[in-house]
């Protein structure tokens, strides 16, 4: 149970910060090209479809990253330990 716990938090918390950085990434040019302005309907709107198309990868990849023999043997590890 441990290893569970353990690798779904480390996985949201890995995709929450893909999701803040690709929408960082894609909010600057809109902000310095003055398209909206920081707390506008567009920032929040650009943040939204970042994350949605965050949690699509998210949900698309975690079986293929569950089935790694690379993170299934960490996850052991981590569980022979407890």
């Amino acid at each position: 149970m441990v290893k569970k716990t353990f690798f779904g938090f480390s996985y949201v918390s890995l995709w929450v910060l893909v999701w803040g950085t690709i929408g960082s990434l894609i909010d600057l040019p809109f902000l310095n090209s003055n398209i909206y302005q920081p707390g506008s309907i567009g920032q929040g709107a650009t943040f939204f479809l970042t994350a949605v198309v965050s949690i699509l990868f998210a949900i698309r990849l975690y079986p293929k990253i569950l089935e790694n023999q690379f993170i299934v043997r960490f996850l052991e590890t981590i569980n022979s330990k407890n």
